[in-house]
Parts: structure tokens; sequence; C-alpha cells
């Protein structure tokens, strides 16, 4: 299995429309239920007075969204084909727990959503839309889920593929790959369908497995925020000090000049350390310790990146963010930022506008967003801080607002090409 590439993806969709049922249906029918779990499930469904095998109760975990039948946590799933390693972040698709919805698609490649075809698209299907667009998710596949009770008509199925691409392409969507499904039977998730005779396109399995992912480390900028300083100052290593964490993104190798930011020092590689063996190049996603020339004054919170590929140190911030608590966020709020592992406070300089889910306008100078708004916001921080665009890194360019009273997450926010304007 260590050669076979991992696919990271998630899933989204409206109340009630059939997504902790698709994933059931996906674990099933790709014979990724273990036995047990299967015998557990078949309990569960009977005692509940379900006719057949109930294959949402394989994500909805929790004994409140068995009771309710919805999905409150994200729930992650680890499973495996011939062709590809998955692995699925369910996430919730009521309104009062979008933000698990960001944390979910937050690291995915993929993600799938999913409408009622009797429903269309509905405000929380543009909600999710523009999460995944915020979250510059490469792949979207559009499910259009409950297709036997719309009789498999194929004009159902192309009227909500058209009012849905049409909203993507707003919101910054890439291209958009539509199946029309029935997750309670299994039409069209793993095996084709013979009702659908019609749709030519792939199952839903079929393009999680053909779908290409890039992770060629090269491709991406190199980032490697500072978690911990290792001095052991024993007799056996009287003088070691080496630069612990996970790389953010791209790749490191040994002699390559780099520079540590904020403090804009330049040294090189000295070594890598990668479990506890010389390495001379590491990559994204893997921890590491680095070890340095100089003896340079870095600290947690730190970034190394390469010397002629440097992310911008500013003070000044243009985010697209998603409020994410159910405390407002004000224009002149103090918070606190935590941008990969360093922690600064921050003031709210402005909130230039906010998404109208409703046609997709922008609505100027909101004043606040509430819950789940989304919107564009300048901060200011007391420190400089090294922010990637989003787009050329997703895990330097992105952040989080904290609550200094509690320590709550507020907003989740990804930085946009216009940081570090002034105005």
């Amino acid at each position: 299995m260590n050669g076979i590439s991992l696919l990271r993806l998630a899933t989204a969709g409206s109340v009630d429309d059939g997504k902790s049922t698709l994933v059931g249906r996906l674990l099933h029918d790709s014979k990724s239920v273990l036995a047990d779990q299967l015998q557990t499930i078949e309990r569960a469904s009977r005692s509940r007075g379900r006719p057949g095998l109930d294959l949402a109760l394989l994500t909805d975990g929790l004994r409140a969204e068995r009771e309710q039948g919805i999905t409150i946590d994200v729930a992650y799933r680890y499973f495996a084909t011939a062709a590809r390693r998955f692995i699925l972040a369910d996430t919730p698709g009521h309104v009062q727990y979008t933000r698990n919805m960001v944390t979910g698609a937050s690291t995915a490649e993929l993600a799938i959503i999913l409408i009622d075809a009797r429903a269309g698209v509905v405000e929380q299907t543009r909600r999710h839309a523009a999460i995944a667009g915020l979250l510059r998710v490469p792949h979207v596949v559009l499910a259009v889920n409950k297709m036997d009770l719309v009789a498999y008509d194929e004009g159902v199925f192309a009227a909500v593929v058209a009012d849905f691409v049409d909203c993507a392409t707003r919101l910054g969507v890439p291209a958009v790959t539509a199946i029309p499904v029935c997750a309670l039977h299994g039409d069209n998730v793993v095996e084709p369908s013979a009702r659908m005779s019609w749709f030519a396109g792939p199952t839903v399995l079929e393009h999680l497995e053909s779908v290409h992912i890039d992770h060629d480390p090269r491709r991406r900028v190199a980032r490697f925020p500072v978690q911990y300083v290792i001095r052991p100052q024993t007799a056996e290593h009287p003088d070691y000090r080496g630069y612990a964490g996970k790389i953010a993104s791209g790749l490191f190798h040994v002699g390559q000049q780099v520079t540590v930011l904020p403090s804009g020092r330049t040294t090189t590689i000295a070594a890598i350390d990668l479990l506890g063996e010389p390495a001379e190049t590491a990559w994204a996603p893997q921890s590491i310790t680095m070890r340095l020339t100089d003896d340079l004054d870095a600290c947690r919170g730190d970034v190394i990146a390469p010397s002629d590929q440097p992310p911008p140190l500013t003070n000044e911030i243009t985010a697209t963010v998603c409020h994410l608590a159910d405390t407002p966020l004000t224009a002149g709020d103090r918070v606190l930022l935590r941008h990969g592992t360093r922690t600064v406070t921050a003031k709210i300089k402005a909130i230039d506008s906010r998404l109208t889910l409703e046609d997709l306008s922008q609505q100027p100078d909101p004043g606040r967003l509430v819950v789940n708004d989304i919107g564009e916001v300048v901060l200011r921080t007391a420190e400089p801080v090294p922010v990637d665009d989003y787009a050329a890194s997703r895990r330097t360019g992105s952040f989080i607002l904290i609550d200094p009273a509690d320590g709550a997450t507020l907003t989740a926010g990804m930085a946009t090409p216009t940081l570090g304007r002034r105005r």
C-alpha cells in the first residue's frame, strides 16, 4: 500500500440530502466495512425499526447524531482500494455546524457536494460551494442524489447541474464533475446504474480513483514553521541546535540557502534529521529537525523559507474569512491571530464586504460579520507576520482569529493577493 497515492476528500450537503448514506454506501460497496462493524449497524438499524441496512449509521457515530438523524461533528473514515488510499471527512450539512465543514475541507483535495434532486440548489448549497472556492479545493464533484425520487429523469439532473455550475463559477469554484446518484440503492456510487443508462460518465468511486492529484512538492513554495528548538546540551551533543517542526509545503535540501523570518537573517541548511536519521532532502508533510550553519536567534513561530522565495512580511493583511463564532466580528475588535505556530495580537481594521448568498452579491462595509458569514477583512498585526497568498500555499496562507478573553476560535481566514496593502 505504500506505493499507492493518497486522496483527501470531504463531503458536504444540506440536511437530509443523503450525505451520510452516500458515504456509508461508498464504504459498504467498496468492501471497506469490517464484519463486526456491519453487524453493529445491522443491530442498530433493526432497533430503530428501519426496513433495511441504514448505511448512514456508519458515519453518524455520536448518539445525538443517531437520535436526530443529522451529522454534527466531522467523521473521518480511512479506506483503500487497489487503485488509491482515501481519507474521507464527512462534514455536517446543518447551517449551525458550517464551521465543522470548514475544518473538514481545509485539507481536502476534492470535495463532494450533494444536492437533493427534488430541492435543487439551496442557500446551504451555495454556502458550501463558497467555502470550497474559498478554501481552494482543487476538485469538486456534484453528486445529484435521490434520483429515484424524480424517476431518474435526465432533464431534472441537467437543470440542477446548470444551476449549480452557474453558482460555482461565480464563487470561484474550479471545474465541476457532476454525477447523478441514488445513494440509498447504490446507483452510480460504486457500480454503474442500469436505471440511468443515459449517463456515460464515471461512478463516484471511479472518479475518486482516477482524478489527478498533484503531490509533487517541487511545485510548491517551500515553507517550514518552527515548532520547537532542540538543544540537548549533553556531553554527547554539546553544540547541537536543531529546529523541529512539520514542513508546511515544498521541499528542502542540505546546502540550500534559507532565510529565517521575521528576523530576515540568511544562512544555509547544514543538516536534516528525519526519523532520527540524516537525510539530504525532506518535503511536506514530513516532520523533521533542521540544523543551520549559523547559530541564529530562531524560535517557535518563526518560518524558514528559501532565500529566493521568501513569503511577504507584513503588518497588514487583507483576507477572505468565514466567521465561525456566535459572537459577531466587528471592525475595531482586538483579537489574536494564529498563523502556523505563531500567535500575535491583531486588530480588525476594516470589514470591507460580506457575501450575500441569496444572489452572490457583495455587501460593502457591513460593519460586522455574524456566524457563517463570508466576507473580506483587513487586519493590522502588532508584529510582522510572514503570510503567503493562500493560492500559493494553503498552509502558510491561512490563519485563525482567536478571542483573547477565552481562547475560542472566532474566524478562519485565507490571505488574498492584496495582502499588505496600505489603506
